[in-house]
């Protein structure tokens, strides 16, 4: 019946990805896509209005990205599964997915059935990581991360400085970025130059490589 169906909400920002995994996902009679959204802020309004049984989520979106929208999500609709979709496998990317609250991790490089096991596994409340990453970075997520992480000037920048990073590395200028905030123009600048100085970096053009790098942007 309609409603024991599990309920799952599609985050990714581009659209035809999102039309295949919905074909994909409604070929279980037991799922029902009841929603879609294309970047982290829109996941965390249809949360709320939708109450979905999960979230599939991609890291890499525009304005506010997967991490900080598993943090949000979490934090609001604790009971909510998140199993993260993404084309990044490193370790620094699993263990900060997991440290936010995912329930599993696939690679976008996973076949029909690696995900639709990824999905049956999170609704079972177990954790789930895709065999296409590396045994290291599993190990380390078990031990708690504390044997392969070491600290990085990436760890010293708050959860605001990494928005303030991405908007910035997608080209919006200091106000519309204090309009997007609902912070002032003077506490943006301040923020950039918290970022540069943390990262050692002196350029618009340094951050946005560096937000590449981090997979913040261009996914």
């Amino acid at each position: 019946m309609q409603e024991n169906k599990k309920r799952i909400l599609i985050t990714e920002d581009h659209t035809i990805i999102r039309a295949g995994l919905r074909m994909l996902i409604t070929t279980v009679s037991d799922y029902e896509v009841v929603g879609e959204a294309s970047d982290g802020l829109e996941a965390i309004r249809a949360v709320n209005e939708l109450q979905p049984d999960l979230v599939l989520m991609d890291l890499s979106m525009p304005r506010m990205n997967g991490l900080e929208a598993i943090r949000e999500i979490k934090s609001q609709n604790p009971g909510v599964k998140i199993l993260v979709l993404t084309v990044h496998k490193t370790e620094e990317h699993v263990l900060e997915a997991f440290r936010a609250g995912a329930d599993g991790y696939v690679l976008k490089y996973a076949t029909k059935d690696e995900l639709l096991l990824a999905l049956e596994s999170a609704f079972k409340g177990k954790r789930f990581i895709s065999p296409m990453i590396s045994d290291r970075v599993i190990e380390g997520y078990l031990e708690g991360a504390g044997s392969i992480k070491e600290s990085s000037a990436w760890d010293t920048l708050t959860a605001r400085e990494r928005q303030v990073l991405k908007l910035i590395a997608e080209s919006y200028i200091n106000k519309e970025i204090a309009d997007y905030l609902c912070i002032s123009v003077k506490t943006v600048e301040t923020h950039r130059s918290n970022i540069m100085r943390k990262l050692d970096l002196h350029s618009a053009s340094e951050l946005t490589a560096y937000a590449i790098k981090k997979g913040l942007i261009g996914d």
